[in-house]
């Protein structure tokens, strides 16, 4: 009899996982939300709206930047892919400050209206620059020296775009990414699927900023072409408010850096004492008691910390009097140890940061220098920046054949859910960064050659292969990041952990900026060929591209050796709690 009891408890238990949403998430009016009405896809595709609108804004800019200030603020070469780096830059590491505020106190909804209202006004600062008189860049339509105050209105505006990302980023992937219930066997393999259709909305974005938006910059003007990410950005923001009665939110659980601080006070409090000979003894919450989050297994790595949890006296009484500071659980210990696991996989994947800011700084500058008629020289021209549609394109194709045919079949032959580990994923990715490279090089050469030889500009599609073949780069290694950042923090750090994705692109920027300067100087001190000089022509950019196809190839070994160490993320099971408490009854 008492074993039908807990069979039909067990059944009452499923049939409420089915019908609500039990992951401590909650719905517009603060009420636990229903399955059938909330989240899943009929959210996630107001969350992939918006960012449809902010990467066709961040691209439109992004990718022309350095045609810009080449252009119209009259920069040279360095000056201009120098400042194309900082911004880059600065705008990927802003989401650790936007993460972190959306983690611990405004939460990642109103984390993203906030941001996106300082977005729009970096827009419309842009698009005033152009129209008020004594913004435009200068009286003539030939500007040979821009206005200082129409400098200085485009970086506050460029600066403003940068913060609002900071906070838009990393809030809204992590928003959207909890709109799938983990704790849901269908929803969770839906957000296995989110990620890739992310990057998909994201790409699509990327697409029509750089063939519409690049195309109005280059043959209509810069001012038009701001209106337009204005009025696009103002709708999605409308359409992301529109969906507010289809998400699921959670609150922010506070400053996540401070239980990470309890588990290293305490640890070093208790060093001299011995290890517990059965980590089942080390101080955890039960399930009854635990509010929000999972409870996490135990591990070996970095077993100093595991004397955080050590109890000293058993007592209930004691237990309850216990400050943090001295006795922390063993969840928050293993998430202290997911963040210091992160550290050397974060480290060995910056230089494919590196990589991937060729693509919007030097490889555009090349496509200015070459021949972008499509055919013949009274035929259609091709916006330079807009050459970078094919790794756009080959994102989003490349999304579609993984999420559709490579996923199930290797399912079906790896039974991991996943297809591959996500660190095999960015693996992959990493190999074909090292190809683009070499690629790129190779390319770079033969135009030179050809300028030397023939004193005539190359085709701008011999870049197709190197923009192609990043794309299959970036679908592997940058979608496998998200995935993992999100995935592998601790529940209450997930826009801090897309932020820690893009923070590899950010810190890779500005790594890029200090190689070319370390690069140039020492050029310039052992060589009489200078490979950064005042224009691409007089520049060897195919030696600078061997150099990252060397480095990415050593980092790829070091990031084996790192991720074959890698211990994931171990949630203890709400299944085997069931089954043992039934086994225990």
């Amino acid at each position: 009899m008492e074993h039908k009891k807990i069979g039909s408890e067990n059944q009452d238990s499923y049939d409420d996982q089915q019908k609500w949403v039990l992951d401590s998430s909650f719905d517009s009016k603060g009420h636990v939300p229903l399955r059938a009405r909330t989240g899943a896809w009929r959210a996630a595709f107001f969350i992939i709206a918006i960012e449809f609108s902010e990467r066709l804004s961040y691209y439109g800019l992004a990718t022309n930047l350095v045609v810009y200030l080449t252009t119209i603020l009259h920069q040279d070469l360095k000056t201009a892919i120098r400042n194309a780096n900082y911004w880059a830059g600065v705008t990927t590491l802003m989401p650790l400050l936007g993460g972190f505020v959306a983690d611990a106190y405004l939460g990642r909804y109103t984390t993203v209206l906030v941001a996106t209202t300082i977005y729009l006004m970096g827009l419309v600062l842009l698009t005033l620059s152009w129209f008020i008189p004594g913004l435009k860049p200068c009286h003539q339509e030939v500007c040979l020296e821009p206005r200082k105050a129409h400098e200085i209105a485009f970086f506050i505006a460029i600066y403003l775009i940068s913060i609002g990302t900071g906070g838009h980023k990393p809030s809204l992937e992590s928003f959207g990414a909890d709109q799938f219930d983990e704790g849901h066997a269908e929803e969770r393999k839906m957000k296995m699927s989110y990620f890739n259709w992310w990057s998909a909305g994201l790409c699509a974005g990327i697409l029509t900023a750089v063939i519409v938006i690049v195309f109005i910059e280059d043959r209509v003007g810069w001012g038009v072409a701001s209106i337009i990410l204005t009025a696009v950005m103002t709708i999605s923001l409308l359409i992301f408010l529109v969906g507010k009665p289809f998400y699921r939110y959670r609150k922010p659980l506070g400053s996540p850096l401070t239980p990470m601080l309890q588990v290293f006070v305490a640890a070093f409090a208790k060093r001299k004492l011995p290890y517990p000979s059965d980590p089942s003894l080390l101080h955890e919450v039960s399930k009854a008691e635990l509010n929000n989050g999972r409870l996490l297994s135990h591990t070996t790595h970095v077993k100093f910390l595991d004397k955080a949890a050590i109890i000293e006296d058993n007592t209930p009484q004691a237990l309850q009097k216990q400050s943090p500071w001295r006795l922390a659980t063993l969840t928050k210990v293993e998430e202290t140890k997911l963040i210091i696991n992160m550290i050397p996989i974060w480290l060995s994947v910056l230089v494919f940061g590196i990589c991937a800011a060729q693509a919007s700084t030097f490889f555009i500058k090349q496509a200015t220098v070459m021949d972008r008629h499509v055919s013949g020289k009274n035929s259609f021209t091709i916006p330079p920046a807009s050459i970078y549609c094919l790794t756009a394109i080959t994102l989003i194709m490349y999304v579609t054949v993984y999420d559709k045919l490579l996923v199930p079949f290797l399912r079906r032959n790896t039974q991991n859910q996943r297809g591959i580990n996500i660190l095999q994923r960015v693996g992959i990715g990493m190999f074909f960064a090292v190809i683009t490279m070499i690629i790129a090089a190779l390319v770079e050469k033969k135009r030179l050659d050809l300028l030397t030889e023939q004193n005539r500009p190359m085709s701008v599609f011999w870049l197709a292969p190197q923009f192609i073949v990043l794309g299959v780069a970036e679908g592997f290694t940058l979608v496998g990041l998200q995935e993992y950042f999100y995935d592998q923090v601790p529940d209450s750090m997930r826009s801090l952990g897309i932020a820690f994705y893009l923070s590899v692109l950010g810190a890779g920027s500005f790594l890029n900026n200090l190689l070319i300067t370390v690069v140039d100087s020492l050029a310039e001190d052992f060589s009489d060929k200078r490979w950064f000089g005042k224009t691409l022509n007089s520049s060897r950019l195919d030696w600078f591209y061997w150099l990252l196809a060397g480095l990415t190839a050593a980092n790829m070994c070091v990031f084996m050796i790192v991720a074959k160490r890698f211990p994931y993320k171990s949630v203890q099971s709400s299944q085997v709690l069931a089954d043992s408490s039934v086994s225990d009854a």
